[in-house]
């Protein structure tokens, strides 16, 4: 092949590549969303990076403006809010980031990928630390409220503290919880300061930080619990969703009562709750979608416009700066099959099946096979220009 013409066939195969991506389609894509009016409206917080899946968000306690991103390809940073996004150690973090926090003081910042748990510190970047097994992926790092070098977190499989800000780790609960995922984890204001984790679908408590842990359900589904969040205003107040139901506690978690009507689909999965200072506003982050109530859960609707209505929503997030303000994260991929490849050590692509890896591979050929014969017509016509008697 004449070298003259391989730029027509890069930039015929190019042409072809690029053309069905050239705007933003919240169809058609995960990521992640922000709302400053408690979920009315929602916009993108990482416009134009056509991200696969959104998985842990978190924002800088002293800066609002700067946000940390792990998303099912890479780790992100902003320093303005998400209008502009940086990949952060693309050499040492490789693949999908599942969870990212901030150091209470803001300083350093906690990371986890599918097998390994990383911390930035400024003098070093971001380095890998001494996690042991099963805390990784990691769900989430949730720093204490108490003691300002520790952090816990909530991993693969149990609950893991650090008492040097994510340096190293020692499990806790062992031997009295179960040892499975902690799906959510919440610390309370209390002295000492009290958990709340989410267990296979039952709540586990600790009210000495994590030295001692109890099951504690009364008035919630056995099993079935999705999650749970502290209210804003009211620190012996929380609230819950099992089975499609928001419950409402007043003692701490101690016991618990429904409030408002059960969503409409009693097999949803509700990821993340956030109840608006009025308690008539209820937001909630589903494996189908995003759902919103306005008169204290009575009634349900769909939020669509700018979200991904046909996506799962997996993460759900209150800017603590603003209580307005929350982020939301949406996934092509489900989440648990996510979670479960990362667990298992297998890589996100492997969740292509037999037909999508056939159709792609079928779809590059075609590419190849029409770059070619393009650029075999565009030869031919050259060389027909070139035999043509020239005029004198």
């Amino acid at each position: 092949m004449h070298s003259r013409f391989l730029p027509a066939l890069a930039l015929t195969i190019a042409a072809l590549v690029a053309a069905p991506a050239c705007a933003h389609d919240p169809s058609a894509w995960g990521g992640l969303f922000r709302t400053r009016d408690f979920g009315a409206n929602w916009f993108p917080a990482d416009a134009g990076l056509f991200i696969g899946g959104a998985l842990g968000a978190a924002v800088h306690p002293q800066d609002p403006s700067q946000l940390l991103y792990g998303t099912d390809a890479r780790l992100l940073r902003s320093k303005n809010g998400g209008r502009d996004w940086a990949t952060e150690s693309a050499s040492t973090m490789i693949g999908a980031v599942f969870a990212v926090g901030f150091d209470a003081d803001g300083v350093g910042a906690l990371a986890s990928t599918g097998s390994r748990i990383f911390r930035f510190d400024a003098d070093a970047g971001w380095h890998d630390v001494l996690a042991p097994g099963g805390a990784a992926p990691a769900r989430a790092f949730v720093s204490s409220i108490a003691t300002p070098d520790r952090v816990y977190l909530a991993g693969a499989h149990g609950l893991y503290i650090s008492d040097n800000k994510g340096r190293s780790w020692t499990r806790s609960g062992e031997g009295a919880m179960p040892d499975s995922a902690v799906t959510t984890l919440v610390v309370a204001p209390a002295s000492p300061e009290a958990l709340y984790a989410v267990v296979d679908g039952n709540l586990w408590t600790s009210a000495d930080a994590g030295r001692n842990w109890s099951s504690r359900s009364t008035g919630l589904p056995a099993n079935h619990l999705d999650t749970i969040a502290i209210d804003a205003q009211k620190p012996k107040r929380f609230w819950a969703a099992a089975s499609g139901q928001i419950y409402v506690s007043d003692d701490a978690g101690s016991s618990w009562s429904p409030r408002g009507k059960p969503h409409p689909d009693a097999g949803i999965a509700i990821r993340g709750i956030a109840v608006s200072p009025d308690e008539k506003i209820f937001v909630a982050a589903t494996h189908r979608g995003m759902f919103r109530s306005t008169d204290g859960g009575q009634t349900w609707y769909q939020v669509e416009g700018t979200l991904p209505v046909h996506l799962e929503s997996g993460l759900l997030l209150r800017d603590p700066h603003d209580a307005n303000t929350l982020y939301a994260g949406f996934s092509l991929s489900p989440y648990g099959e996510m979670w479960r490849r990362a667990e298992q050590g297998g890589s996100l692509m492997a969740q292509l099946d037999p037909v999508s890896l056939a159709g792609g591979l079928a779809f590059l050929v075609f590419l190849i096979v029409t770059g070619i014969v393009a650029t075999r017509w565009l030869m031919r016509r050259s060389r027909g220009i070139d035999a043509a008697p020239r005029l004198r």
